[in-house]
């Protein structure tokens, strides 16, 4: 079981470090509240917008290693609290 442990901590490891990177390489919807609010100068008429391509790719991929990491997470905190490690 020490084993399962260690491989599901390092596996968290590099789940927050991939899930980091997926956030911060995410373009942003607008510049900010004001852009949200005032609609932003760009001419589209407000924040929202649709993903496209890679940048859709990016974002179903962060949801993703959001969602294995809660698992790796919930998984940890299972051992840990039935001493099972």
């Amino acid at each position: 079981m020490k084993a399962i442990n260690n491989s599901l901590v390092l596996t968290e490891v590099i789940l927050a470090v991939l899930l980091i990177a997926g956030v911060l390489i995410q373009t942003p919807k607008a510049t900010g509240l004001g852009g949200t609010i005032g609609g932003g100068g760009d001419g589209l008429g407000g924040g929202y917008r649709t993903r496209l391509g890679l940048e859709r790719q990016v974002y179903w991929t962060t949801w993703v290693l959001a969602a294995a990491f809660l698992v790796c997470s919930i998984v940890l905190t299972y051992i840990k609290a039935h001493n099972l490690a």
